[in-house]
């Protein structure tokens, strides 16, 4: 059995239009929002073997957030370029290339790739999966191979306005 979680990254700034896309920060709600989430992920029992994440500084830094609140390793995260608003087929072969001997991958990314990858999971989840929002499934494989559409059960869609 393997569990794979996705992870957008949580609000940025967009104060200083100086910065290029991949350098923008986190704004207050995403300094709030990403512990937060961090903190019902742990409850909802997910604990990453491996985490992965862009390395654009909002999803990066996200991650971190995301590591210290579950007690993950910092030195384990992993960046992963081809992350940086990546499409399905992107997300389909970075997830596949993972080792297999990890049962529960964690993904930090953006949109629209994110949304578009949970709804290929779970057709017709969601319209938008907001910052700091996360989808969880699980599927019965030995391997990252999600190229089998209709195979991933849905574990957890939340985010954080969502009522609880």
């Amino acid at each position: 059995m393997k569990v794979l979680t996705l992870l957008r990254h949580a609000k940025s700034s967009w104060d200083d239009s100086s910065l290029a896309d991949h350098e923008r920060p986190l704004n207050r709600r995403g300094e709030a929002d990403a512990p937060t989430m961090a903190k019902r992920i742990h409850s909802a029992s997910i604990r990453p073997s491996l985490i992965i994440s862009s390395p654009a500084v909002r999803a990066w830094t996200t991650a971190k957030v995301l590591a210290r609140e579950i007690t993950y390793p910092l030195e384990f995260l992993q960046r992963e370029a081809d992350l940086y608003l990546a499409s399905v087929p992107t997300l389909l072969r970075v997830i596949s290339e993972q080792d297999g001997g990890f049962n529960s991958l964690l993904v930090v990314g953006h949109n629209p790739g994110l949304t578009d990858f949970a709804n290929y999971l779970v057709p017709g989840l969601t319209e938008n999966l907001p910052t700091s929002g996360v989808v969880s499934v699980n599927f019965d494989s030995d391997t990252w191979d999600l190229s089998k559409p209709g195979i991933a059960n849905l574990e957890l869609y939340d985010y954080p306005k969502k009522a609880r």
